[in-house]
């Protein structure tokens, strides 16, 4: 099978391999002439960006790239892209790296005119529609991981560094015009962050499916994207530059996110504000306490994990799917617990008070509360 195409769900993909040498044609697509290249520290001296840097220089200003982009992106980073944008005269974004570096480089295009602050277009009922539609400028997303998905969604998550939570910023039209899905570019992905954004392209298949909301399309893709998780996430773990795995963990990455349109839950509600209180890597996060979310959603949800499993190849339904998370884990040499990953167990009360405050909670199959959410976070330690 040849892992090159163009697809149009739900936006724009160019997939395949050396695809990033079609970057300037993505910025016509787009009617990008000057863009802002948006990256994080950790890799714009990298020789995956290099090759994207150097491609720009050929059509775009000089003093192009930002990377002021924490793992955990902030309002500050938010605050400084958009006054380098603003001064570059820049009219549209690249976004290239992880989910960090995505969903930061679309936040600063959505907000670099916007004449109301930040925090009023939080995700909370209808506050999208406050935002000026013709005052967004357009994105080129390019993923360099396999696992947020940032790339086909339309929103992005920053921490309130104020309030130590992290809020999610909604606007249909933050979904990037253009995608380059290149799978080269994840081959000197380290180990850590394979495992770490494959998991969390998994959760979002998972909670996805889980979720009690009636969305049938996404519940066909949120299956198929963990079987082909399950079958790939492994092998690119332990080969890195095998480009079947990770042209298949990208695709799952790009199924995860699309999916995820019907719901997540308890993983992604909990993940949030440790994130945002400990700096813990969020796809890390999300494997090590997603055995311990099934376990407490299972009274809710074992008929449908029974309903999937041998599909995904998984004997015992849910005793042996929850057993093929413990296997996986270890394997991937994830932390068994909240504690190795440097969460204080004194801030449970905490993190459960803000895990129930998340947008997120609302749709874990089974309700949330204060007494089970804080049980919940007790057994991940």
């Amino acid at each position: 099978m040849k892992f090159r195409s163009h697809w149009s769900f739900p936006n724009s993909i160019k997939f395949g391999e050396n695809r990033i040498l079609e970057i300037e044609k993505s910025c016509n697509s787009a009617k990008i002439k000057n863009p802002l290249f948006v990256t994080d520290n950790n890799l714009v001296n990298s020789n995956i960006a290099s090759k994207a840097i150097n491609l720009i220089k050929n059509f775009s200003s000089n003093n192009f790239i930002y990377s002021d982009v924490d793992s955990n992106p902030n309002q500050i980073n938010l605050f400084n892209g958009i006054k380098k944008f603003k001064s570059g005269h820049f009219d549209g974004v690249i976004a290239f790296g992880g989910g960090s570096a995505l969903d930061l480089g679309k936040l600063i295009a959505f907000m670099a005119e916007q004449s109301l602050p930040l925090w009023a277009f939080e995700d909370i009922g209808s506050n999208w529609t406050k935002a000026r539609s013709d005052k967004i400028f357009p994105v080129i997303a390019i993923p360099t991981t396999a696992g947020t998905g940032s790339e086909v969604g339309r929103a992005s998550i920053l921490t309130n560094t104020e309030l130590n939570m992290k809020k999610i910023i909604f606007h249909p039209q933050m979904l990037p015009k253009e995608v380059i899905c290149d799978p080269t570019l994840t081959y000197g992905l380290p180990k850590i962050l394979t495992a770490g954004t494959g998991m969390d392209a998994f959760a979002h298949c998972l909670e996805a499916f889980s979720s009690n909301y009636y969305h049938p399309m996404a519940t066909g893709i949120a299956i198929e994207g963990m079987k082909i998780i399950k079958n790939n996430l492994k092998l690119a773990y332990n080969e890195p530059i095998n480009i079947v795995a990770r042209s298949n963990m990208m695709s799952a990455a790009l199924m995860g996110a699309t999916s995820f349109q019907k719901g997540l839950g308890a993983i992604h509600a909990l993940s949030h504000p440790i994130g945002a209180l400990f700096d813990t890597h969020h796809g890390m996060t999300n494997a090590v306490i997603m055995a311990e979310v099934l376990k407490f959603n299972r009274v809710a949800i074992e008929d449908k994990i029974n309903s999937i499993c041998s599909y995904l190849g998984i004997h015992n339904n849910f005793n042996g799917f929850l057993d093929y998370i413990y296997l996986l884990k270890d394997e991937l040499n994830i932390p068994n617990n909240l504690k190795e990953l440097g969460v204080d167990e004194n801030k449970i009360e905490l993190i459960a008070k803000m895990a129930l405050e998340d947008p997120t909670a609302k749709g874990n199959p089974l309700e949330l509360n204060y007494k089970n959410t804080s049980k919940l976070l007790e057994n991940c330690f």
